[in-house]
């Protein structure tokens, strides 16, 4: 049996005591940026009096699904929902980093793609406005209101109410170093 000298278990209690903190900041980090996003999303949905705001996070390129939503009631629920691969791909995913914000009121009438609007009356959409988060390495997210209940015209200070949302998000601490 050998005696560690006193020196040696410091160091060993330092590096615990170390890793703890680091595992404690990305928690304290996490819960604020849930906060936020919670926060902006619940806001969003009663500002623009819609049935949901979801935000739709990538985790791989053009891959992603819905982490956080806000809801005018439990039926519209589409959370860990996916997109539809084959519908967001290079081309749109250029529009939204150059800044492109999509209103439709009526996804019946609007011209889209046929798959994309199959995957949106699969979700219970009706009228949709989606705002990219930018931040410097890319498309983070998109941040979307659905009506689901009927058609529903944004008017220009929607559109403004959801890029503004959606910059705040993008320019927080917690999801710049997400």
């Amino acid at each position: 049996m050998q005696i560690h000298p006193h020196s040696e278990f410091n160091h060993s209690r330092d590096r615990r005591e170390q890793g703890l903190q680091k595992l404690l900041d990305r928690l304290v980090k996490s819960i604020q940026r849930d906060e936020l996003v919670r926060q902006t999303t619940n806001q969003l949905r009663e500002l623009l009096q819609v049935d949901r705001v979801v935000l739709y996070y990538f985790y791989n390129q053009w891959e992603g699904q819905v982490t956080f939503e806000s809801l005018s009631s439990k039926e519209f629920s589409i959370l860990g929902s996916t997109g539809p691969d084959e519908c967001f791909n290079d081309q749109y995913a250029a529009l939204y980093l150059a800044g492109r914000v999509k209103a439709i009121a009526d996804i019946e009438l609007e011209p889209i793609q046929p798959c994309h609007r199959d995957f949106l009356r699969n979700m219970q959409v009706r009228a949709n406005l989606v705002a990219p988060i930018v931040i410097p390495r890319g498309l983070w997210g998109l941040l979307v209101a659905h009506h689901c209940q009927g058609p529903h015209d944004w008017s220009p200070s929607d559109i403004e109410m959801m890029q503004t949302g959606a910059q705040t998000l993008a320019t927080d601490r917690n999801i710049l170093e997400s």
